[in-house]
């Protein structure tokens, strides 16, 4: 008997695994649909919208774990971040902490959603908080590794090239994965 139970906690297992590959891999395509920018700006991308399809499609664990695969991915070199580059120094760099916030915001949805359940609601509230963070990181780690690099730049600048542009979109994003997330969480059970 108990080899039947063994098999499914494998098969579970097997799952997750599965469906945290895809959703990093899909966060590596979206990556490199983007907008180019004149530096120090972000780019455009469309890996936010991943981001948050892996953490609404796949709750907060598994969308955690898909998160930092994708980023162990980058680290590692693999071309997976927006413009196909990847490794450290991408991470390091003055744009890099948008990256690393990204950690923040899946860790921030895996808690909301173990305290306040998985309902629409909370998913939103938690991809809005999540926003803030990766968004907060990001601005702090730009402002100190841009002033090291290059010069100083006051916070209002930072805003300018790295916030302000993308809120919109990335709330649009947001909405386009949360519903989509709705539509295929059914199938992923």
């Amino acid at each position: 008997m108990s080899a039947p139970a063994s098999a499914a906690g494998s098969r579970l297992r097997t799952l997750d695994l599965t469906y945290t590959a895809l959703f990093a891999v899909l966060m590596a395509v979206c990556a490199w649909i983007s907008i180019p920018v004149p530096k120090p700006m972000v780019p455009f991308s469309m890996q936010t919208f991943a981001m948050f399809a892996a953490l609404g499609v796949l709750g907060g664990r598994r969308g955690t774990y898909a998160v930092s695969a994708y980023l162990l991915l980058g680290a590692v070199g693999l071309p997976v971040f927006a413009g196909f580059r990847g490794g450290l120094s991408v991470l390091l760099g003055s744009t890099g902490g948008y990256l690393i916030g990204f950690m923040g915001t899946a860790l921030v949805f895996w808690l909301m959603e173990k305290l306040l359940g998985n309902s629409l609601l909370v998913k939103t509230a938690a991809c809005l908080l999540g926003m803030f963070v990766y968004y907060a990181f990001g601005t702090a780690w730009f402002l100190v590794v841009y002033a090291r690099n290059v010069g100083p730049i006051g916070l209002g600048g930072a805003l300018a090239s790295c916030v302000i542009p993308f809120i919109i979109p990335d709330l649009i994003k947001m909405a386009l994965a949360l519903l989509l997330s709705r539509r295929l969480s059914k199938f992923l059970k």
